[in-house]
């Protein structure tokens, strides 16, 4: 290969300072040396990058794309060693953020910039998942963190869970929904005969997780908590969510809440990563999220916005 990251760097000084001269002072070097490694370039590529007609030494129309396409080589060169360092001393390149579908991303934005503030220059990618498609990306590791993780974590290899809050969930109608008359509480077998709703589960190795579904019951299958809401509003379906976002309905009268037997209530919310993917990236973040008061702070901002 004729081209050389030295040939770029001095092309590069030429063009910046103007002359073989100033170009090698800023260089540290001797304008011989540049002269040199110029006109070998000219001869192993059998192109002329100056015109040296005129007093002063000026860029062919050649040569100004080797200075600008270098200059674009020198720059990724100079950012691969960045990041080289930068996994030496423990800041990972990338960094995959799994946020399960109850926690907005509102919450997360005063995070994200602080951690721009550290100029690490790290790419974060923020993802949502459903149920236990959060344990599903820390197992499949196309997340690295992930944030809210509903139920009993799985047998992952080296697996730290952090539990960060609970959440109560409430079984809901419309009020013209044939449920809402039932006398309470409510069976599962009664329950059954009806149309639940559910968000659909994003797992793609793990078995997906249901919350409060009876076998062979119908399900309507939606992609977000909103539309699960939505769906009970208008009386499409039966199901459970969240108390948080359910207060407000019930005090107006648009969802009416029923006692179901044996059905379970309580949701255990974690943070958690692989302890072999404990860069200090990722560190940065659990210090940030590691609060087992996090689920609380949810379902403030839940009832707070609705």
């Amino acid at each position: 290969m004729n081209l050389s990251f030295e040939v770029l760097q001095a092309l590069d000084a030429i063009d910046r300072t103007g002359t073989f001269a100033s170009a090698a002072e800023s260089l540290h070097k001797v304008p011989s040396s540049l002269t040199y490694l110029v006109q070998k370039l000219e001869v192993d590529l059998g192109v002329k990058l100056f015109d040296r007609s005129g007093r002063r030494a000026t860029l062919t129309q050649a040569g100004r794309l080797v200075v600008e396409e270098g200059r674009r080589l020198l720059a990724a060169a100079e950012d691969l060693e960045r990041k080289a360092k930068r996994v030496q001393h423990g800041w990972e390149s990338e960094l995959h953020v799994a946020i399960d579908e109850i926690i907005p991303f509102e919450m997360l934005w005063e995070h994200v910039g602080e951690f721009y503030k550290l100029k690490l220059n790290t790419h974060l990618h923020l993802t949502k998942e459903v149920l236990g498609g959060s344990w599903d990306a820390l197992l499949t590791r196309r997340a690295d963190l992930i944030v809210g993780a509903a139920g009993e974590p799985p047998p992952i290899p080296g697996l730290v869970a952090k539990p960060i809050g609970t959440l109560r969930h409430v079984f809901v109608v419309a009020p013209e929904h044939p449920l809402a008359s039932m006398p309470e509480p409510l069976t599962l077998d009664i329950v059954a005969r009806h149309r639940a709703v559910a968000i659909g589960d994003t797992s793609r190795k793990l078995a997906p997780r249901t919350i409060a579904l009876v076998a062979n019951q119908e399900v309507l299958t939606v992609p977000t908590l909103d539309a699960k809401l939505a769906a009970q509003l208008k009386g499409l379906a039966a199901g459970t969510i969240p108390e948080c976002l359910a207060l407000a309905h019930l005090s107006r009268g648009t969802l009416v809440k029923k006692e179901v037997r044996g059905m379970r209530d309580v949701t255990q919310f974690y943070l958690a990563w692989r302890e072999d993917q404990a860069g200090k990236a990722l560190c940065w973040w659990v210090d940030q999220l590691d609060r087992p008061d996090l689920i609380d702070d949810v379902a403030r901002r839940r009832m707070l916005h609705g």
